[in-house]
């Protein structure tokens, strides 16, 4: 089992800037990727980055050029750095983890971010 413990999240103003941050424990899996969905109300669960520990990385056309994935030099834990925050932002964040055969896939709590004036 692997655990995932989210951190960061909370309000901000259009235009500012937020870090999230996810520590994975447990039996990890050897080739993964990590990284950060979003569900907002009334919506379905989105990508919005991952990132893999082979150094691939994806981002959701929504948030190119404002969002940045990064993982630590030993890989269990992954940034989410967010600027030019918009309201359309506002989501629940969940990190997840995941095997790159899609055997294994885990979730973290999941954490608020909302961007309001």
């Amino acid at each position: 089992q692997v655990q995932l413990a989210e951190s960061g999240g909370g309000l901000v103003q259009p235009g500012g800037s937020l870090s999230l941050s996810c520590t994975a424990s447990g039996a990890i899996p050897g080739f993964n990727g990590m990284g950060w969905y979003r569900q907002a109300p009334g919506k379905e669960r989105e990508m919005v980055a991952i990132k893999t520990n082979g150094g691939w990385t994806n981002y959701a056309d929504s948030v190119k050029g404002r969002f940045t994935i990064s993982r630590e030099s030993g890989w269990n834990t992954v940034y989410l750095q967010m600027n030019s925050l918009k309201p359309d932002d506002t989501a629940v964040y969940y990190c997840t983890l995941y095997t790159l055969d899609g055997s294994e896939n885990y979730w973290g709590q999941g954490t608020q971010v909302t961007v309001s004036s």
